[in-house]
């Protein structure tokens, strides 16, 4: 188990630190993966950024994904739990998730577009993997994008995902695949559910640093 999710980041860059040489781009996946993006970027010194993609939830249940969407509408489907559902609803929901992308672009990136992926190296990033859902529709995003290798990072994942993951990434890092995984929490002592101010403390920290190296380069 890891104590918090910095602890987590810490212990992933040092499996990370092998795409130095690749000028590789970090994307976070909101809200828990911007924690550990920061930690690894801070660690190894990456570029980094993040990605906004939004699991697609049961109306009546909305922590239970059937899919989930992109920023550029990249969308994955679990195929069996869609098929359960009827196209209005999923449109519906749809519609619901592309407004709240596009207020988070506007808040955690000023409405900025994605850093430059076309040939990069990028590792997806996330606190932990449990469906998979955000990851495969980022992995899309990527592709279409033209990176040039998709990484998929995370502190914990489920071993079905984990397998699952390699089909569509490149590379596929996972530090823990519990056996009896049902819960993303379940790899931390500490964990709690971030909200937009945290992702945001982050964020600002983030351009506190830039600004710094900035200053000192110009001196």
């Amino acid at each position: 188990m890891f104590k918090n999710r910095e602890e987590a980041a810490r212990e992933l860059a040092i499996e990370l630190e092998a795409f130095k040489n690749e000028d590789p781009l970090i994307l976070a996946i909101p809200r828990g993966g911007v924690e550990v993006g920061y930690f690894l970027a801070e660690e190894l010194g990456y570029d980094w950024s993040v990605i906004i993609t939004r699991k697609l939830g049961y109306p009546d249940q909305p922590e239970a994904a059937f899919g989930a969407i992109a920023e550029d509408k990249s969308l994955y489907f679990n195929p069996k739990a869609k098929a359960r559902l009827s196209k209005e609803l999923i449109e519906k929901v749809i519609k619901k998730e592309e407004k709240e992308i596009e207020r988070r672009a506007k808040m955690y990136r000023n409405g900025a577009p994605l850093p430059k992926i076309k040939d990069r190296t990028v590792i997806l990033v996330d606190d932990g993997i449990a469906t998979g859902a955000t990851v495969f529709a980022s992995i899309d995003l990527c592709r279409k994008a033209g990176a040039g290798k998709i990484v998929v990072a995370a502190p914990v994942a489920a071993v079905e995902v984990s397998e699952q993951l390699l089909e569509k990434a490149d590379e596929v890092i996972v530090l823990e695949t519990p056996q009896n995984f049902f819960a993303v929490s379940q790899a931390y002592h500490h964990f709690e559910n971030l909200t937009d101010d945290d992702v945001m403390k982050f964020l600002r920290l983030e351009n506190i640093i830039q600004n710094k190296s900035k200053a000192l380069v110009k001196t």
